[in-house]
């Protein structure tokens, strides 16, 4: 029973839109009418708004972080099924029509939660191919990549395949991205 409210709840924590909800609650607008439609930071900061784009970020990394914790303190057997239940239901929430975000900030929450040695790796390798680059989407698709390359190596289990899922997920919800990335179409993005 525990599994499958777990799973439930994980999964509805991770849909909560909040990209979605702050454009439509302070800008009275939709985000997916907006820059590339996605409900994430990135799109959220192509409102204009910088505080509606960083407290969208905020609010994705906590809504993986606060289930996460009571799951690490009470139920650590299931933390890897919850966090990835609470990964879909960010990529593909019930609210909107399972149209959501890519799930970096949600996954950077996640890190946090299983191993804050993972997550400074990801934060350190996303802003280091940023400044080189100036694409966040790359600079996403990079950073999720050399997790299960990064733990391979430092952790002693075999965890990894956890992340090279949700690598694989990632770059699954950037393929738009990928495109324009080689098409040479993809737009830089400003973070300050």
């Amino acid at each position: 029973m525990d599994l499958v409210l777990v799973v439930f709840l994980s999964y509805l924590m991770g849909s909560i839109p909040f990209g979605y909800l702050l454009t439509k609650i302070f800008l009275k607008k939709d985000i997916r009418n907006i820059g590339s439609g996605n409900i994430g930071a990135t799109n959220a900061l192509r409102t204009g708004n910088k505080m509606i784009g960083y407290s969208t970020l905020c609010l994705d990394i906590l809504k993986a972080v606060i289930p996460l914790l009571f799951i690490k303190f009470n139920l650590p057997d299931i933390i890897y099924i919850s966090s990835l239940c609470i990964f879909l239901g960010h990529v593909f929430p019930i609210w909107l029509k399972f149209k959501g975000g890519k799930g970096v900030a949600t996954f950077v929450g996640i890190l946090f939660c299983l191993n804050y040695i993972l997550a400074f790796v990801f934060i350190i390798s996303w802003f280091s191919i940023f400044l080189i680059f100036k694409f966040s989407s790359l600079s996403s698709i990079v950073a999720s990549f050399v997790i299960p390359i990064f733990h391979v190596f430092y952790f002693n289990n075999n965890n990894y395949y956890f992340f090279i899922i949700l690598f694989i997920l990632i770059f699954y919800t950037h393929r738009e991205n990928v495109k324009r990335l080689i098409n040479n179409t993809e737009s830089k993005t400003k973070i300050y």
